[in-house]
Order: structure tokens, then sequence, then C-alpha cells
């Protein structure tokens, strides 16, 4: 029975030698000749990008970077020797006979609070009122706290006994000068950033953002809350990929859908380059009349498009464009195939670009919990809903295959892989899933 633990397995390949990469498998004996398999099309895109150059960023805008190189401590944690508690410092021996019938009286000589700069010192046969955080006074090796006291001001009746170091926590007991705290790239997260500005680092050393720039093409397409021709469409594409571009943790530019016009096309693509690391487009790639995209692009000659052995999203394509040579990634426009290339080309190259790894999702084993049919020669995803029951993992497919099928996508929270070679899955066999709202 599956326990929905993650794999590394062969849906894992494809991609440039490095860290978070895995051999690439063979190429399967089913897909037919002029077809690149999948890992054929994502090695050649994650070779042509590379992780963006690191420079200091702003610890407030750290969150979800990985760390460009290990992170010294520079200082102890904590800084100094401190209170656990609210009570009384004492030297420990002074107050070592001390209990509720023979209490030991002391005259309290000053009182320290948390962010008090004045040093302190007592002496023998003293107390000092002391605050949680507030430094030890020189002399004192033990804290009473309140609770065994009477709470006195001028002088103090002690309770109960207090070892030495009691309630005290001292110098660098947390963290020591000099320790590597943060290994090279760590992905800072809430708890990561806490111990980086504990430390006093304002800034930290770390990949950028990519920026990315989407477009999405179709002459049909509106924006949503505008008027609707019987022949025209909301655009929901470029939304959905700004929104997964955010996610995958990159700087959205979402650009409203452009017409097939291919003129239009490559003036607003130019426009684009300024701010962008890499651009991804939806529509236009097919073999239609108006593929403005695939006909723009192809005459530049620095883009190529193929099909991909994959259901959904066959015609696919990858380049560079202009002086710039920004990256680019052009997907189908059918909802669905264009979420699924993302998911399966996208999302890895913006993780390279970042320097984040794994680059690619981890295959979860569940069990299938209905049948599957497919045809040969392609690799196909199938949306589904997981979940973990008492039994194990479990994955159920959505009825419907179209690629324009959206309203089952926004149902799913899983791909079921099918391989190039199967025709059929049978409920209760055990398969790989990408599951997409599980973070890694």
């Amino acid at each position: 029975m599956s326990t929905g633990g993650s794999d590394d397995g062969s849906e894992q390949g494809a991609s440039p030698t490095g860290p978070g990469t895995q051999p690439t498998r063979p190429r399967p004996a089913s897909i037919r000749e002029g077809l690149l398999t999948v890992e054929d099309h994502l090695e050649k895109i994650l070779r042509g990008v590379g992780p963006l150059a690191a420079y200091d960023q702003p610890l407030v805008e750290s969150l979800g970077l990985p760390l460009h190189e290990a992170f010294v401590a520079p200082m102890d944690l904590p800084l100094f020797d401190n209170s656990s508690m609210d009570g009384y410092a004492v030297r420990a021996e002074d107050v070592a006979a001390a209990d509720r019938d023979h209490p030991v009286m002391l005259p309290v000589v000053g009182e320290i609070q948390a962010g008090s700069a004045r040093p302190f010192a007592i002496s023998a046969g003293t107390a000092v009122k002391i605050m949680t955080g507030a430094p030890i006074p020189r002399g004192a090796d033990a804290v009473v706290p309140f609770e065994d006291t009477d709470r006195g001001n001028a002088r103090v009746q002690i309770y109960a006994p207090a070892r030495p170091g009691a309630r005290i926590r001292p110098k660098g007991d947390d963290v020591t000068k000099g320790d590597v705290v943060l290994p090279e790239g760590t992905v800072l997260g809430p708890r990561e950033i806490g111990l980086l500005a504990a430390l006093g680092a304002p800034r930290v050393k770390a990949r950028p953002r990519p920026r990315v720039v989407v477009i999405s093409t179709g002459s049909e397409l509106r924006e949503p809350g505008t008027h609707l021709d019987y022949d025209s469409i909301n655009d929901g594409n470029s939304y959905m990929l700004a929104a997964a571009v955010r996610e995958a943790g990159a700087i959205c530019y979402r650009v409203g859908a452009v017409d097939d016009n291919p003129r239009t096309f490559q003036r607003v693509l130019s426009e684009q380059l300024v701010r962008a690391d890499l651009v991804v487009t939806s529509g236009g790639i097919s073999k239609g009349d108006h593929d403005v995209v695939k006909e723009t692009l192809s005459a530049l000659g620095t883009v190529e498009f193929n099909e991909v052995a994959m259901q959904p999203g066959k015609p696919q394509g990858f380049g560079r464009v202009f002086d710039e040579q920004t990256p680019i990634i052009t997907l189908p426009g059918n909802a669905v195939s264009a979420y699924v290339s993302f998911e399966v080309f996208v999302l890895p190259a913006i993780r390279r670009m970042m320097g984040r790894t794994p680059y690619r999702r981890p295959m979860v084993h569940a069990v299938l919990a209905s049948d599957i049919q497919s045809r040969p020669g392609v690799r196909q995803y199938v949306r589904g809903v997981f979940e973990v029951t008492h039994r194990g993992a479990k994955v159920t497919p959505l009825a419907g295959a179209g690629s324009h099928l959206i309203g089952t996508l926004a149902k799913a929270n899983a791909l079921i892989i099918v391989g190039e070679d199967q025709t059929a899955l049978n409920m209760g066999d055990t398969v790989r899933t990408l599951v997409l709202d599980r973070p890694f």
C-alpha cells in the first residue's frame, strides 16, 4: 500500500548536470519519429536558461529566495548572559539554605530591565531585581523567580534555593559566533529570516526573483469584466499563468491579450523585454492560419517549435528573442494544455533561474481509484484529486479529458502520469502523481 512518499524516478530526468538533476531516461519505443520526448524539450529549456546573478537582497524581501552562500554567525546568541524569568539575580551560595520556614533575607541594591545599558555588579549577600532578557549582573550566578520570593523592593525574602546557572541563558547558548547557521542553498522562510535578523543581517546574498512577462494571444480574447461579443471569450490564460508564476516565487508582469497580428505581437514583445528575464506566451503556436506567435518568432530564426509526445500540450516552443537574447517559452492556447505545460516546462525553468532545487516537482506514489485509458506514444497528464486516507495515498481521476475544460482543472489538485508505453492504468494500481498544492 502506498504511503504517499515522494519519488525521484524517471519523470525527474532530463536536466543539465548539476544540483537537482537526474540522468536522462531512454526514449520510449512507442513515440513516433519527429516528436520530442518531454525530457528532450525540458532539457533544451533548462540548458537555455541559467541561474540569475546573485546580489545582496534586503532581508525583508528575501522570503522564498535561496541563499547564494552559507551564512556564518557574526555574533553569539544570546549576545550576553541574560535572565530567562522575572525575579532576583543572586549568588547561589547566598540562598543555598533558603526554604519557606527559613527564608533568606537580602537587601535589593538595584533593578535591571531588558535593554538596560548600565553595567551592574552585586556583592556577597545582596540581590538585584531583574527582568526577563536583562543582562545578568557581574557577581551573580543564579536567578530566583518572583514566585519564590515575597517580591520585596528594598529587601527581599527568598523562599527557595537556586543552583548555579539557574534561570540564566548563557552567552552563545543558542548560536555560537563563527558557526555556519544556514548552509548555501537554504530557502529563506519566516524562521530563517528571523534568525538572520536576530544576527544583525539587514541584507543577504541571494539570486533575485526572475521577472517573467506573460502574454496571451488571440483576437477573440477580452479582459474579464468587459463586454463579450458572440465570438469572444474572457482571457483566462494570462491570469492563470500569472498566478502560477507568482506561486513559483517569481515576479510577474501580465500583458493583456494581443491580437492575431504579427506586427502588433512583435511590437508588444519588443517593448516588454526591458523588464523580462523570461517571457511566457500562450496560444498561436499550432498549425492554424493565424498562429501569430509561431509566424512571428519563426521568422527570427532563434525560436524552435516542436511537437512533444505529451497530452495535453503537444505544440511547444523555446528560444531567445531580439538583441537582448531573452529566453521565451511558448505554450499552447487551450487552458489545460497551458497549465500542464507550465507545470512541466516553465516551473522548472523559473526554479533553475532562482537557483532552487529540485527543478521539477517530485512525484508521489498513490493508489489509483478508477481506471484510465490512454493511447500509446504520448505521456498523458490526467487531472485528478489526491488525498491521504487511513489506508494511504490515493488519487481519483476526474472525468473529462478535453484540454479546454478549465472547470475540471480547478477541481484537480494532482496530475496522474500515464507513461508513453502504457495504454491503461487499472483501479488499484500504484501510479506516479504530481501533487500540485504540495510545496517543494
